[in-house]
């Protein structure tokens, strides 16, 4: 099986600090044109800081998946939304044709998260917002399945589909099946260390893994997050922060 380290594509603040925002493009580990993988755009991990208020901003054509591990946050949006969020409660922003949304970090625990950016199977959907109550904030030992086109908490308009799990020390668990013919996967470990067959994995690292299967073994206590998409299902390049940056950088036309 061959497995390529996505390293972020740019770094802001500092982890330790409270602020730290590391920003994934999971193309560029394959070195081709497009900045994402089939409907995986790009991909925020966040460290902010109790107190901190990230001001009212639009998305345009995103499916955007707010992933909580520690904090709370609140968030209002331009469709009449006031919700909390915690690493029990998650929530995923169509954002389609038109939206805007802020969040403000409550309590006095760092937000640590993941921003997972989508993209539609087309341009100028229905802007729609979901939110969704866990029995726990951690799946222990199996695959959860948080996204995904149909039967999951979360519907994403695209063939993509985000589980997780949480796993002891010396915890062992087999990758899922693929949910589709031609269907790659890649793997973010969120926190602890896990060897995927002998690779050795570490907290805020991604690792490509193609279409083969493989066994995560955990090293020290660990959270996964695996990511999963049919790069050969129509997609939406064209979205602000999910869409084909290289395009942008190079001048190739966004294809719809």
């Amino acid at each position: 099986m061959e497995q390529l380290k996505i390293e972020p594509a740019m770094s802001r603040g500092n982890w330790n600090s409270g602020f730290s925002i590391e920003i994934f493009y999971p193309g560029d580990a394959l070195n081709v044109s497009d900045s994402g993988i089939g409907a995986f755009g790009r991909i925020d991990r966040a460290r902010i800081r109790a107190g901190h208020v990230i001001a009212m901003h639009p998305h345009r054509d995103d499916e955007i998946l707010t992933y909580l591990r520690a904090g709370t946050m609140l968030h209002r949006d331009s469709v009449g939304n006031e919700e909390r969020l915690s690493p029990s409660r998650l929530m995923m922003m169509n954002a389609g044709r038109q939206f805007q949304h802020e969040e403000e970090m409550l309590g006095s625990q760092p937000v640590e998260a993941l921003q997972i950016f989508m993209r539609p199977r087309v341009a100028s959907l229905d802007a729609r917002v979901q939110f969704h109550d866990f029995d726990d904030a951690l799946s222990r030992g199996t695959w959860r399945l948080l996204a995904a086109p149909q039967g999951a908490p979360f519907e994403v308009r695209a063939q993509a589909w985000v589980q997780d799990t949480h796993l002891a020390k010396g915890g062992n668990l087999a990758s899922p099946g693929l949910p589709a013919d031609g269907a790659v996967r890649f793997l973010h470990v969120f926190a602890g260390e896990v060897l995927i067959d002998d690779v050795k994995v570490h907290a805020g690292e991604t690792l490509h893994l193609g279409s083969a299967d493989w066994n995560a073994i955990a090293r020290a206590e660990a959270d996964l997050v695996l990511f999963t998409t049919d790069a050969g299902a129509p997609v939406f390049t064209g979205g602000m922060f999910s869409g084909n940056v290289h395009a942008v950088r190079n001048r190739l036309p966004v294809l719809a």
